[in-house]
């Protein structure tokens, strides 16, 4: 089941990913942002979804490399320190969004 968010384009620049969504919104992350928030089995427990993943080990100058669109619903990000397990649905990455509109969408 989909929402219908999906991006037009995401752009890496340095440490910035930024996002292009379909209904005309624009996100800014930054890569160490994104790494802290990864959701793979690697950085939270299943079950538990207790968080293994300790965000002081991720460099501040962390940067996306590459990444992968998978489907039409997530995108795979492959950082420089190595981490490219991870998938990010565009519903979850829109849910992060850190703007002023969409932090003020979520606390109300």
């Amino acid at each position: 089941m989909t929402s219908g968010i999906g991006t037009k384009n995401i752009t890496l620049d340095g440490q910035a990913v930024r996002v292009k969504w379909t209904d005309g919104h624009e996100s800014e992350f930054t890569a160490t942002y994104l790494r802290v928030n990864c959701q793979c089995a690697e950085c939270v427990e299943e079950w538990s979804r207790r968080q293994l993943l300790d965000p002081a080990s991720v460099p501040m100058d962390l940067r996306v490399e590459d990444y992968l669109t998978v489907g039409r619903y997530a995108v795979q990000f492959l950082w420089n320190d190595g981490h490219f397990t991870g998938i990010f649905p565009f519903e979850v990455m829109r849910a992060l969004c850190p703007c002023d509109e969409c932090r003020v969408a979520r606390s109300g």
